[in-house]
């Protein structure tokens, strides 16, 4: 291309870091570059959770406007922030190896540490109903804001706890917290290169960049997430292991979990049909 390639992403320190990632990536190829931050709805609004008003669409819709307007060549998104179901005009057309898909808990050494009644800092209906399966006795409220933030309300004594991905502090180079034993929840770990459906040239670009076994492993997850057809409400964990995905669907409160491993569709259908009606109402709505 005549001009640098115009990289869109949100405008935090962890998207940013995760842009220059992918941007030194395609230096690697000898493809000149230019980050353009774009701020989107989900960036804005931090007073409250975001399954409740609008859920992932919060953090693609302004990228992806940008895309289909010009004003960018692709969007850099964490995948475990993109909606299963995307816009026939987009593509995911490449993915960056897959980082550490655990989760880290910041103030305590673990679960079982944390005092009784222990107020615990979560935004994801996934990790509130891991946490409340193993301690029915925590309190699980919300937390918004970028990691940095997150951390000020830690270090303020506002929560006694919380749980971020280990593979955004380590992008920040932030060693902190200790790894937990939870299934993540699907492509977490992952970064998604996405463009317009028609750009074949861009995509050829992308190419060499795209590592086949992490884009594997996330579209098998992705897969188990459109079978559920869950939505932002939905408490989901599932891991890819070749093309079987390991897998729970959770109660919010924790009190019930159905977890196995399969082929994603057919894993879905017997995991919801083991489920209680309350359960599976949580899906397929």
């Amino acid at each position: 291309m005549s001009r640098p390639l115009r990289i869109g992403t949100r405008g935090s320190p962890l998207a940013l870091a995760q842009a220059r990632l992918v941007a030194d990536a395609l230096n690697g190829q000898g493809v000149e570059c230019e980050i353009v931050p774009i701020t989107t709805t989900g960036d804005l609004i931090q007073d409250r959770p975001l399954a409740e008003v609008g859920g992932k669409a919060l953090w693609t819709k302004e990228l992806d406007r940008a895309l289909v307007e010009g004003r960018t060549d692709l969007s850099v998104h964490s995948m475990k922030d993109v909606e299963t179901l995307r816009p026939g005009a987009l593509v995911i057309a490449a993915m960056l190896e897959r980082a550490d898909t655990s989760d880290r808990l910041i103030g305590a050494d673990s679960i079982e540490a944390l005092p009784q009644d222990a107020k615990v800092g979560t935004s994801s209906p996934r990790r509130t109903a891991q946490l409340l399966a193993r301690r029915p006795d925590l309190r699980c409220e919300p937390i918004r804001g970028n990691v940095q933030t997150r951390l000020a309300k830690l270090a303020s004594g506002e929560y006694h706890a919380t749980l971020l991905a280990a593979a955004g502090l380590d992008r920040l180079g932030l060693d902190l917290g200790v790894p937990l034993d939870l299934l993540p929840a699907p492509a977490q770990g992952a970064i998604g290169i996405e463009i317009l459906a028609g750009r074949d040239e861009l995509r050829a670009l992308l190419a060499p960049i795209d590592h086949s076994a992490t884009h594997q492993a996330v579209s098998t997850e992705r897969a188990f997430l459109a079978a559920l057809v869950g939505d932002c409400h939905s408490a989901v964990a599932a891991r890819a292991r070749g093309d079987l995905v390991e897998a729970e669907i959770l109660l919010p409160d924790g009190s019930e979990v159905q977890a196995g491993e399969g082929e994603p569709i057919g894993l879905a259908r017997i995991l919801l049909g083991r489920a209680s009606p309350a359960l599976r109402a949580m899906f397929q709505r």
